[in-house]
Parts: structure tokens; C-alpha cells; sequence
């Protein structure tokens, strides 16, 4: 394979290119390495990687789809890697967002990738970064991360993204209090979808008790009705606002070093379960107790 052939034609937009490049990292193949290390780091470097997370039925699939109007609408590239459940068979995405946004699937200017969990319970695959700067080095200036809604297991997402947005709806409320420990006080910005919907009041004010600063909540707490498009603008224009803010006070740089520090283990972790599969095949195991086995299975790898 030209590696450097297949570099230009994904600086270049290729959606072809772009689609191999990201498989052949998400296979581990041996070209991987090259390909990540042949990457565009200016584009890197300006790309927004904007989480969407919360629980299922909250709309943010609908939400996404109409981001990604707005910023067409505005002439921006952009990417999406919507993280689905794995199929317990294949491995593979089972929802396929891709068929839920066909609206954008002709849009050239729009490169969607589905990916499967693989179990994982923090919604993340270990190729999901490496996806988004590949999507990052084909021009995309914004791309958004959608996980599947599995609740405060979804840190993960909060550990990748440059800025994280919370969406519930109405009916969710109840949650707030068991949620406030966890992923509201690491989001930046809080998502009332469905706002029309009776409920929608009260939700907000139950969001706002997170913040004790009046401005603060003012310009964290966003309110839409994704399936109408109302308040999406409005939407993306915040998130521009603290995209700006974070570049300028570092948050966003210190963000992306404890990111590239947790996605260093994660993919250790997943080279080393590659080899761990491998040897668990062809090596008996002298233990009919899970943890003990396991430990003898370490050791196989010590000795290599």
C-alpha cells in the first residue's frame, strides 16, 4: 500500500481514503502507525471535538443532525463518530447512525463513522481519538462524538472531548440529584432538549441547582427542540464561545494531555488483551479459578 498516497488523498477529503485510514487503525494493521504519524497536526491542532452524551431517548441523535445543519449551513467541515452498542455476534455497531443521518450522507463535506463499544462500559472505543484526528486531518473543524446513553459510565467521553454537552428532556429530571456527583459537574454545558414538552421548566431549574453562580448557570444551561431546529443556533454559538475561552485560558490544551495520557492506556490495554486472546487460546490453563488463571496468564506474557 502508498501510505503517502493515501495521506494526500485523506488530506485532500478523499471519503474513500478516509474510511481505510480509519479501518486500518481500528484493525491495528501494520500500516496504522504510519498512517497516525503522517497526519496533518495543524489541522489537529484547530479541530473542536465536541462530546454529546446523556441518557437514551433524550434526542441527542436528533440534536446531532441538526448541528450539523447549522455548521453546514456555515460553510464548517464536519465530522461524526457515533459510538453504538456492540452486536454480542459480530462485534460490530448495531444502531448505525449513519441511516439515522442520511440526510448528510451525500454531503461530502460530512464523514460519518459508526463504532461498536466492544463492551467497553465507558462507551469508547480505544480507536475513537485515533478516528477523530484522522477525521480532523481530512478538514473536518469540528467533530462530534455521540455515545450511546449509558449513564455516569460515560466519563469516557468527558476524557476525549475538548468540550462535553449534557442532554436530558423532560422525564429525566428525576436523575438529577444521583447525577450531580458525576458527569453534571464535568459537563460544560447542559442541554434541555425537548423543550416544548411539559416538564422542560422544571428540568432547567432542577440543572441550574448544579451552579451557585448566576452567570454562570446563565450561560451554561441551553435549551432546543432539536426536532423542530428551535435554539440549535444558539447552541453553537456557545459552544464556539468556550471552545474560545478554553483556548485562551489552556483548559483546552490541559484537556488534551490527560486525553492523550488515558488514551495511551487504552490502547496498551487493548495490545495487551489482543495478546492476552491469543495466548488464552493455546495455552492450558492450570486453575479452575478464573483469577488464578488469570494471574498464570500474566506470567506467560513475562517470560516472552
Amino acid at each position: 500500500m502508498d501510505i503517502s498516497l493515501l495521506l494526500q488523498q485523506l488530506h485532500d477529503g478523499e471519503p474513500r481514503a478516509i474510511a481505510r485510514a480509519i479501518t486500518l487503525v481500528e484493525n491495528q494493521e501494520g500500516e496504522a502507525a504510519q498512517i497516525l504519524a503522517g497526519l496533518d497536526r495543524q489541522r489537529i491542532e484547530d479541530v473542536l471535538i465536541l462530546g454529546l452524551t446523556g441518557p437514551p431517548g433524550a434526542g441527542k441523535s436528533t440534536l446531532t443532525d441538526r448541528l450539523v445543519g447549522e455548521l453546514r449551513q456555515r460553510k464548517i467541515r464536519v465530522g461524526i463518530i457515533a459510538i453504538d452498542p456492540s452486536s454480542p455476534i459480530s462485534g460490530g455497531a448495531l444502531l448505525g447512525d449513519r441511516i439515522r443521518m442520511m440526510e448528510h450522507a451525500l454531503d461530502r463535506d460530512v464523514v460519518i463513522r459508526s463504532m461498536a463499544t466492544r463492551g467497553r462500559l465507558g462507551g469508547l472505543c480505544a480507536s475513537a481519538g485515533a478516528t477523530a484526528r484522522i477525521m480532523a486531518a481530512s478538514g473536518c473543524r469540528v467533530v462530534i462524538l455521540e455515545t450511546v446513553g449509558i449513564g455516569q459510565s460515560e466519563m469516557d467521553i468527558c476524557r476525549l472531548a475538548d468540550l462535553t454537552a449534557l442532554v436530558l428532556a423532560p422525564g429525566f429530571g428525576d436523575d438529577i440529584q444521583a447525577m450531580k456527583a458525576g458527569i453534571l459537574e464535568v459537563a460544560d454545558l447542559l442541554v434541555v432538549n425537548k423543550a416544548d414538552q411539559l416538564g422542560a421548566k422544571k428540568l432547567q431549574l432542577d440543572m441550574g441547582t448544579v451552579f451557585s453562580d448566576p452567570q454562570d448557570k446563565e450561560q451554561r444551561i441551553c435549551t432546543t427542540v432539536a426536532s423542530e431546529g428551535t435554539g440549535v443556533a444558539t447552541l453553537l454559538e456557545r459552544i464556539f464561545l468556550f471552545e474560545e475561552l478554553y483556548r485562551q485560558d489552556g483548559r483546552l490544551q490541559e484537556r488534551r494531555n490527560r486525553s492523550f495520557a488515558s488514551e495511551t492506556l487504552d490502547w496498551a490495554m487493548e495490545l495487551v488483551r489482543v495478546r492476552l486472546q491469543a495466548k488464552l487460546a493455546t495455552t492450558p490453563l492450570q486453575s479452575i479459578e478464573p483469577q488464578q488463571a488469570a494471574r498464570q496468564l500474566l506470567q506467560t506474557l513475562d517470560g516472552e
